[in-house]
């Protein structure tokens, strides 16, 4: 796939996901309404495509500059901080993304949902999605 068409797609698919948290977020600020099981698992799985959005872009940006492309999105970050493609403060919330990422999908008994309801209550997705929304370097 040409980059330019990886780079839309990605942006597509994280502002699909923008909208499905916020419009959560949205819901969330009732104070007298919680989430349904439904929507408690839109929001987890809309949190899940977003981050494999964000590490898919990451391995894909690494591939872009030559680079060999590890398995574990926590290596394809830290490469990214090597070759000057994020900046190295922004490491440590990298791996909270991923870490949150894997908590979701293999560890989904154990999942915090008032945490996760405050990640999206806040909005501190952005992160993820600002990411999404520049150019591969």
């Amino acid at each position: 796939m040409r980059l330019e068409l990886y780079e839309a797609d990605c942006q597509r698919i994280a502002a699909d996901c923008e909208a499905m948290l916020n419009e959560a977020s949205r819901l969330l600020a009732h104070p007298d309404r919680g989430l349904t099981p439904l929507e408690q698992a839109g929001m987890l799985h809309t949190l899940q495509v977003l981050i494999e959005n964000a590490i898919g872009k990451a391995k894909q940006a690494l591939r872009a500059a030559g680079v060999e492309v590890p398995v574990s999105a926590y290596d394809a970050y830290a490469a990214l901080v090597r070759r000057q493609l994020i900046l190295p403060l922004d490491l440590p919330q990298w791996n909270a993304v991923v870490g949150l990422r894997n908590r979701i999908v293999h560890d989904y008994m154990n999942v915090d949902m008032p945490q996760i309801a405050d990640i999206v209550r806040s909005g501190r997705y952005q992160f993820v999605l600002d990411f999404l929304r520049r150019p591969i370097a």
